[in-house]
């Protein structure tokens, strides 16, 4: 599942356990819970970091566990978009620190924070879908056009799943800086943390201007949801 920890005015959510930590509803549902927490004991100034043991940042859904029952699909995909918004929402600065592989809903985690740093020693984004047959969600695409600076990137992306290092994804402006290692990366997102909480931002102030920005990736978040009532 996932720990929280607080540290001054830093928050630090880690995917925890040595295994893919594929998303289904019990880690979203963990993650979301963790989120409402950092929401309710925030105030001016904080940030959120989220990292992961193991070799993986997160390998997507968790497709085994939906196997067994086809509405698990669908609702595993109606708590993500619900676990992006949250993010999006969130009232503070957020930071990825990738210390392993992150793929597919995996890789759309990532993005959805503010600020991506990557161990550059280990580990890939991958946008999976194309290679495993499965049809994209249009809601992916769009968070992918707003984090991803050109249209040949787009397509390398999406169309080719061209599995991204650190140094690559870094030309293309997904990741903000590279690192050798776990601790060095986890270092680093603390280091920007840290920076980012002495600014005293209004919370509040923040999550309007990131709403303001991405508002093509929260309309298409807020139509998928409505779509599926």
């Amino acid at each position: 599942m996932c720990t929280l920890e607080k540290q001054g005015n830093l928050f630090i959510l880690t995917l925890t356990g040595d295994d893919e930590h594929r998303l289904n509803s019990f880690l979203i549902d963990s993650i979301r819970a963790a989120l409402k927490r950092v929401s309710s004991e925030a105030t001016t100034g904080f940030a959120l970091i989220t990292t992961a043991q193991g070799k993986f940042f997160s390998n997507g859904y968790d497709l085994t566990w939906a196997s067994s029952d086809p509405s698990r699909l669908l609702l595993m995909d109606t708590k993500l978009r619900s676990l992006i918004y949250d993010l999006f929402n969130l009232p503070m600065p957020t930071i990825a620190a990738i210390t392993g592989h992150a793929s597919a809903a995996g890789f759309v985690l990532a993005l959805s924070h503010d600020y991506v740093l990557m161990r550059k020693d280990r580990g890939f984004l991958y946008m999976s879908e194309i290679d495993i047959g499965l049809k994209i969600p249009a809601w992916f695409v769009t968070l992918v056009k707003n984090k991803v600076k050109s249209p040949t990137a787009w397509r390398e992306v999406v169309m080719r799943g061209t599995k991204l290092t650190a140094g690559m994804a870094m030309e293309q402006g997904i990741v903000d800086s590279a690192h050798v290692g776990t601790a060095e990366t986890v270092k680093a997102a603390v280091k920007l943390g840290e920076e980012l909480v002495a600014r005293k931002w209004d919370g509040e102030v923040y999550a309007h201007g990131r709403r303001i920005i991405f508002h093509d990736v929260l309309t298409g978040l807020t139509n998928e949801i409505v779509s599926r009532l």
